[in-house]
């Protein structure tokens, strides 16, 4: 008997069984809104850097990097810098020549200071300006030419509109069987309203992926990755390029 195989398989029933399993969604759905409501997701680092995510979504995002095993992630939205943090961290572990390429509007000083001294800087670009710019894209293309296999993560400002351009302009750079990862989609779903930002429902990221998709095959929504989770805050955001 082949262990490892039943054990996959196994797993794989497990994870398919959970998108009909009602209760699970429910509580699923209860512990989605709360947390958010709290931002919980806020209170989590990655080697010293706040990372502004779900440790659910980062397990997903460590097991995607070790097996399309990229050598160029392209990330929008900085922050503290945690996410990019991260990224290089796995590049490390991969070995080779992999880096990371950030992207922000508003790199704030303490910021980028902190992001510079960190030993993992040494596999990381960042760029400021507006990521769906002429010129940042032009920087970003620059340097994806010299790397083979590409991943991009997309998590800066959520409006449909910019997440739209940005897909447009950066998922096209994915490798087939690579992924692009748009987060926050998880605002199309949710009743947690932020009455000072200037996306919501109908206005977001997932209704972004939603339009992008209509008009280009390429992507598919990798289902199986949400239904492992259960909590993420990218449903529908998990995109692996099929051709």
């Amino acid at each position: 008997m082949n262990y490892i195989a039943e054990f996959l398989k196994e797993r794989d029933v497990r994870i398919d069984s959970y998108a009909d399993n009602q209760k699970l969604q429910n509580v699923t759905k209860q512990f989605s809104e709360a947390t958010l409501a709290e931002k919980y997701s806020y209170n989590f680092s990655w080697l010293g850097r706040p990372i502004i995510q779900y440790p659910q979504d980062i397990m997903a995002l460590q097991e995607i990097i070790w097996e399309v095993k990229p050598d160029l992630i392209i990330e929008t939205g900085i922050a503290h810098g945690g996410s990019i943090i991260f990224s290089a961290s796995m590049l490390e572990l991969l070995g080779g020549d992999g880096e990371v390429v950030g992207l922000d509007i508003d790199i704030r000083s303490h910021n980028r200071k902190e992001i510079e001294s960190h030993p993992m800087f040494k596999r990381i670009a960042m760029f400021e300006g507006d990521s769906t710019s002429l010129e940042i894209a032009e920087k970003v293309y620059g340097i994806a030419r010299k790397h083979n296999k590409i991943m991009v993560v997309l998590d800066s400002n959520h409006t449909h509109e910019h997440v739209l351009k940005e897909l447009k302009l950066y998922a096209p750079l994915v490798s087939i069987g690579s992924y692009c990862v748009v987060f926050d989609t998880i605002i199309e779903d949710s009743n947690v309203v932020s009455s000072d930002r200037p996306w919501g429902k109908g206005n977001n990221p997932k209704t972004a992926v939603e339009e992008y998709l209509k008009s280009y095959d390429e992507f598919v929504i990798d289902k199986k990755i949400e239904n492992k989770l259960l909590v993420t805050a990218a449903p529908g955001g998990y995109l692996k390029r099929v051709k």
